[in-house]
């Protein structure tokens, strides 16, 4: 399974849209490198952020 992800495939997984998906990367400072994302990193995140949101 892969680990890094495009946006357009973290999108489908997490059912938001392209553009928060990387809205969430540049406010998190989550890396885009080369197009893709770390899943693990960008799961443990939104996770973070959803908590934070309570």
């Amino acid at each position: 399974m892969a680990n890094h992800l495009t946006p357009e495939e973290l999108s489908k997984e997490y059912d938001l849209k392209r553009e928060e998906v990387i809205r969430l990367c540049h406010e998190q400072s989550v890396p885009i490198y080369q197009g893709k994302i770390d899943k693990s990193l960008f799961a443990a995140v939104r996770q973070e952020s959803a908590l934070q949101a309570q």
